[in-house]
């Protein structure tokens, strides 16, 4: 009896829905076929890394019970799961995935045309994998008030209640999986791929055989982040994101929202993201967020006295909930990668991804890989192999425009799916 409890507890509870049921049947969108991925691989340049499609690729859409942010709170997720199908018959490892920070409340990855699901498609599932890539709370199809921005835990449970419904839509969309799970994300996904496999390893370990796991880019420091005097590129959405979601969740973060953000901001800002018909460039082009350099964009919207204590103080909320969902001082029980480009502007390394590898080690951790994709990305898309150096150059506003969004992803995913390949 005491193990029916406690499953009880871990799927949702005798007071609400199991969590990971599916809502509506599993959706059957497309086929992508093998000679289509191939050919659209192609023309992006990408098949080197990715290889030749294996397999044709049913896309799927799902809808899931999952939990909120706060105890109690029984809400819901979309998402879309990736069958490999065709040639393929092997049972399949099962890949968890999570996106990267959008801010379009409208996009599911349950769409053929999303550049993201198409990596996962071409990268993992033509070559074996099955795939299952959530919304996140508040996107989508979710009922959810808001999005838990690099909220770890409940970007964990929503993680792990995609796997739940995956499994559960397996068999009606002709999905064979190995029992093997896999967790990786880009950017906030790496954050929340993380925070999924330190949640699974330490929650649900007789549930979930967890392979490895593959965090992209991901801030996982983000304590010392808040603390970084340079802005990063992507600032002013990057960081009010946090500010006002993390406030949704404590409630602490401020008591009137004016002696965190200037007007005409603090008007709006609290509403502003996820947003229902903006992306982040058209909310800076249409002026709802500031445009300039880092720098100017962070002071024009933020009040400098609530910066800087966030970074003097040891007792700032906004600190100290930077510091609740940071990811130092877990340890891992299957083998971990860490990926990114030394480059980028947008999550650096030296504030992330070293820190994260410094402190696995630090604790005697022996399963964690750092991997720098730095040199891939200049070969590829500098000036004659090199990073532009000017900063007035319009080569230089490309490249580091496109580094974390475009040119950096592929290279992660290739060397996530090297390591997952050795352990699938």
């Amino acid at each position: 009896m005491a193990s029916a409890a406690v499953l009880l507890v871990a799927c949702g509870g005798s007071d609400g829905p199991e969590r990971g049921a599916l809502i509506d049947p599993p959706a059957v969108l497309t086929t992508l076929t093998a000679a289509q991925i191939d050919a659209s691989a192609a023309s992006a340049g990408l098949q080197a890394l990715t290889g030749k499609a294996k397999c044709d690729v049913k896309v799927v859409a799902l809808n899931y019970n999952t939990v909120g942010a706060k105890p109690g709170e029984n809400t819901n997720a979309s998402g879309a799961m990736l069958v490999p199908s065709g040639a393929c018959t092997q049972a399949a490892p099962l890949l968890a995935y999570a996106r990267g920070t959008d801010v379009l409340k409208t996009r599911t990855m349950a769409n053929p045309q999303d550049s993201e699901t198409f990596l996962l498609a071409a990268f993992f599932a033509a070559q074996g994998y099955a795939v299952v890539a959530t919304d996140y709370l508040g996107y989508a199809k979710s009922s959810y008030a808001f999005h838990p921005y690099l909220h770890a835990d409940s970007e964990a449970t929503t993680i792990i209640d995609s796997v739940r419904a995956a499994r559960q839509a397996a068999a009606s969309v002709g999905a064979n999986l190995s029992g093997k799970v896999m967790f990786s994300g880009y950017s906030q996904g790496g954050h929340a791929s993380m925070a999924a496999q330190r949640a699974a390893e330490r929650d649900y370990g007789s549930e979930f055989n967890v392979a490895a796991g593959a965090h992209l880019a991901g801030p996982y420091n983000l304590g010392d982040a808040v603390r970084v005097p340079v802005a990063i590129a992507g600032y002013q959405v990057f960081v009010p994101f946090m500010v006002t979601s993390w406030q949704k969740v404590y409630g602490n973060l401020y008591t009137d929202v004016k002696t965190v953000f200037k007007a005409p901001y603090s008007g709006y800002i609290e509403n502003l993201m996820p947003n229902p018909t903006k992306g982040s460039s058209q909310l800076i082009a249409s002026g709802d967020l500031p445009g300039g350099t880092p720098d100017q964009a962070r002071d024009a919207m933020f009040q400098a006295d609530y910066l800087a204590g966030a970074s003097t103080s040891a007792t700032h909320p906004f600190y100290l909930a930077a510091k609740k969902n940071e990811l130092l001082g877990w340890t891992p029980k299957a083998p971990v990668l860490l990926c990114g480009g030394a480059g980028d502007p947008t999550v650096p390394p030296a504030v992330h991804q070293r820190p994260m590898k410094a402190d696995f080690d630090s604790r005697g951790v022996k399963n964690v890989t750092s991997v720098d994709v730095d040199a891939y990305v200049q070969a590829t898309f500098g000036i004659g192999g090199k990073a532009p150096t000017d900063p007035t150059s319009a080569a230089f506003a490309t490249y580091y425009g496109n580094y974390h969004g475009q040119y950096e992803p592929p290279f992660c995913l290739a060397q996530a799916r090297g390591m997952f390949d050795a352990v699938k």
